[in-house]
């Protein structure tokens, strides 16, 4: 397999198809980086180089007991970048994922970066405070918590429904949710606990006020996990010059239910 090792000593797996300008994928929650695929291989295909790491914690990368924090998710796409000498990349991150490629731009910079891509993205941030009432409130996030402690196998189970809108008229097929399942089980219980805590709590405002790149911010107009209207559509108007796409209907999940769609809106953004 694929992997480096972080400052801290993590092996972190990561998968690196294709030749051409880099483009990095950062997985959500409770993922890893085979969420990216389809993405990785149409892009793969038609001349770019696709990366996707598992987040430490996740997939096919170590169970440390600590680090499960952006600062360190950000150290860790750094120490990626540096192993593999990554220039002019595209970072694209979905859901807890758009919060590491945005922590990444604000601790480390632009210098290596070409471009953006927030797709259904916890920034600028997720979890309810007084400067942010559009933000969900801490209860949700207490409850998943407690969901996963109890019995995280059902907890994920039944978290399917929602992220790829279920219950909002979506069909997909037994196969994607069993694979979803699998993946969600493959991770560290503490570090799938920890994450919640992570991305319900981060400010990145100061991160996004950073971005001098070009951005593409995707959302779902039916996001029942991370609601446009506190996160997607906020990101897009504190990045000058940000392009926003809507989908409309779309679940959180947009990268299953709207794979064509995402692909094309990808390739096109990186052709522009």
């Amino acid at each position: 397999m694929s992997t480096f090792t972080t400052q801290d000593g993590t092996q972190i797996y990561f998968k690196d198809w294709g030749t051409g300008k880099p483009v990095l994928f950062s997985h959500g929650w409770p993922l890893d980086a085979d969420m990216w695929d389809s993405q990785m291989n149409f892009l793969a295909e038609r001349g770019y180089r696709a990366i996707a790491f598992d987040r430490r914690g996740f997939g096919r990368s170590d169970q440390p007991w600590e680090g499960y924090n952006y600062d360190t998710f950000a150290s860790d796409i750094n120490d990626l970048i540096q192993h593999l000498d990554l220039h002019e990349i595209t970072l694209v991150g979905f859901s807890m994922g758009g919060g590491d490629v945005s922590r990444y731009i604000g601790r480390y910079g632009s210098d290596r970066v070409s471009a953006l891509v927030l797709l259904g993205a916890v920034t600028p941030i997720f979890g309810k405070t007084d400067d942010h009432p559009e933000g969900v409130e801490k209860a949700v996030f207490d409850g998943i918590r407690d969901g996963i402690r109890k019995d995280r196998a059902q907890f994920m189970s039944d978290f399917n429904t929602p992220f790829y809108g279920i219950n909002a008229g979506q069909t997909l097929s037994d196969g994607v949710l069993t694979q979803t399942l699998n993946i969600a089980l493959l991770a560290s219980l503490k570090g799938t606990i920890d994450c919640v805590t992570a991305f319900e709590e981060t400010d990145f405002r100061g991160d996004l006020a950073q971005v001098s790149v070009p951005t593409l911010v995707i959302h779902g107009s039916n996001d029942q996990i991370v609601p446009f209207e506190a996160t997607g559509k906020l990101a897009a108007a504190m990045i000058p010059g940000s392009e926003l796409k809507v989908y409309d209907n779309a679940p959180h999940g947009f990268a299953v239910t709207h794979q064509d769609r995402l692909n094309q809106d990808l390739l096109a953004f990186l052709q522009r």
